[in-house]
């Protein structure tokens, strides 16, 4: 994928009287973690044209400029009766004045909780609104009958989908999208881009699974020809395939054996941002998580929420040198419902102290909760390094709560075929990669020569691995093959628990391979890897990469070779 290119505006008829304006930002937009595979994405815009004409989601302030100007060129914008928002970000404000400026004749269509966040993000209590609880239409004319579907969520409790039966396009905002950049508008070839929208689902969707599948419900009767998203490209071709996987992928949520309840309320959205990373870490161990924004619930939901979750993680900004009033009584709540055998974790942004999370973390402490990693305090912003810290705090508090599970229930002998499993052999290996400022490593023993011309590979990584972030397609990663006779220390180095963003590398020998990856010095030898292609089982990736350069460090050694006497375990 190009890195320098500008973003630019891409216009295209999509459906009768229908054009979609995609504002394409080549390059990684911004720092949250549904964005980390840095593939780029799209703000997608729509215009309907009916006897009255309708603008559904103008970008953020990034594209301001550019997009007006490409909009103008296509229509005069004094003609735009409404404009259709699927969601209020407070970065669309920019644009959204701008375009007033222009146009001070448009209505604005959202959703009850919308027009709130609407009339505070625009400071203009008189807007003209139309608010669409859900048994309204808009008649634009041609056919063109809009009909509106909220779908309410913690992270955006105003979203709301647009359904056209003209064209039986669905307008579905955050639903099936992906963060992808691109010249194709439509999902030719959906299955290349399969791994980018279930990274996505595992990202935005998932932890909001049980509202996911009650927005599912409420469009399940729509004769629906494409969904046209927020971001990325419009689904048409694999339409069918993309809704049967949504609720394949929610189903595995309901069906996980332990649930965290993720309690957090954020003021600019940094807290947010946490909340998401720390709910993917989560959710990649095999645990459900139930995002709860304690601003737009109800007490009773949280309190059912505690009760039948293993274990808890609040998190909350200071303002003002105080948790906010909805975090204040979501912890009151949680301190008279919860046992004080459930797991806990607290996290936090701030501006300029953090008061919020230490009030939290010492009124947990007092009350003799034991806490699933160390509490997150976040200056501004989060990073990259600040995602991987949290993605792994959350992995650690699934891990524990997984581990504590296994111990109460009663150990089984390992069964003949698990006996037999376990004696499939494989070298020892350590995968190390490197992006930016995020490194991390695993000890690999599933490893198998995949093919001879390109030379490649498949190495079995667990979903709840650290490594697994990068090892997504595109990704490039080394892997160090262990010598026979001083494979012990390094085993133990990468055995050993690490806390959340951790240097894997401090007390290991390394130097840096042309792919930007840790070369373990005391090796066999080393192969640099690109990832091809990966294939989901039930708790690990099969990664398959090529091979594209490599060297043997110890002419004289043999391989390390793990022996096993259970298939279930490593």
């Amino acid at each position: 994928m190009p890195q320098t290119k500008p973003r630019d505006i891409q216009v295209m008829p999509i459906g009768t009287d229908t054009i979609i304006v995609r504002s394409r930002s080549w390059t990684r937009l911004r720092f949250e973690i549904e964005y980390a595979l840095a593939k780029g994405t799209t703000a997608n815009s729509y215009v309907i044209q009916g006897d009255k004409v309708a603008l559904i989601d103008p970008p953020g302030e990034t594209f301001t400029q550019i997009y007006l100007e490409a909009l103008q060129q296509r229509i005069d914008v004094k003609t735009i009766d409404y404009v259709i928002l699927g969601h209020v970000n407070p970065n669309r404000a920019t644009t959204l004045k701008a375009l007033l400026e222009l146009a001070p004749q448009i209505t604005f269509v959202c959703s009850n909780p919308g027009a709130i966040n609407l009339r505070g993000a625009l400071e203009n209590q008189e807007l003209p609104i139309l608010v669409m609880r859900g048994d309204e239409n808009l008649d634009l004319g041609k056919g063109h009958d809009l009909q509106f579907i909220p779908i309410p969520n913690p992270r955006y409790a105003d979203a709301l989908c647009t359904y056209d039966p003209e064209t039986e396009i669905l307008y579905s905002d955050k639903l099936f999208a992906a963060h992808i950049c691109g010249d194709q508008v439509f999902d030719e070839g959906w299955q290349s881009i399969n791994e980018d929208r279930r990274y996505y689902f595992d990202c935005v969707i998932a932890p909001h699974a049980k509202q996911v599948e009650t927005a599912l419900d409420k469009l399940a009767d729509l004769p629906v020809r494409m969904y046209a998203t927020g971001h990325g490209p419009i689904v048409r071709y694999g339409l069918i395939e993309l809704t049967h996987a949504y609720r394949e992928w929610i189903q595995q949520q309901a069906s996980a054996d332990l649930t965290v309840a993720l309690i957090y309320a954020s003021a600019y959205g940094n807290t947010a941002t946490l909340a998401q990373a720390i709910a993917r870490g989560i959710t990649k161990a095999g645990v459900a998580v139930e995002s709860i924004n304690c601003e737009f619930t109800e007490p009773e939901e949280i309190r059912a929420a505690v009760e039948n979750s293993a274990g808890f993680v609040i998190g909350s900004p200071t303002l003002g040198g105080h948790a906010p009033t909805p975090v204040q009584t979501a912890l009151g709540i949680v301190l008279s419902t919860a046992t004080n055998n459930k797991l806990a974790g607290v996290f936090g942004s701030f501006g300029w102290s953090g008061e919020a999370v230490d009030l939290i973390e010492s009124k947990l402490k007092d009350a003799g909760y034991r806490f699933g990693f160390d509490a997150i305090r976040v200056k501004f912003k989060p990073n990259d390094a600040t995602l991987q810290l949290c993605e792994e705090a959350g992995t650690d508090f699934a891990q524990t709560l997984k581990k504590a599970k296994k111990v109460r229930a009663s150990s089984q002998p390992a069964t003949n075929v698990e006996q037999a499993v376990g004696r499939i052999v494989g070298s020892l290996c350590v995968v190390t990669a490197k992006q930016g400022d995020i490194s991390s490593a695993m000890l690999a023993s599933w490893v198998a020569q995949a093919s001879f011309n390109p030379p490649g590979l498949t190495i079995a990584v667990a979903k709840d691995r650290a490594v697994e972030s990068l090892t997504h397609s595109g990704d490039k990663f080394v892997l160090n093959i262990l010598k026979e006779g001083n494979h012990l220390g390094l085993m133990k180095q990468f055995l050993k628990p690490f806390s959340p963003a951790q240097d894997r590398f401090a007390d290991v020998a390394t130097e840096e391979a042309e792919n930007g990856s840790p070369i373990l010095k005391d090796a066999l030898a080393y192969l640099e890897c690109s990832v091809q292609n990966r294939l989901e089982s039930s708790d690990h990736w099969l990664v398959y990469a090529t091979v594209e350069n490599g060297k043997v460090l110890n002419q004289d050694g043999v391989t390390a070779v793990h022996h096993r006497k259970s298939g279930n375990h490593y």
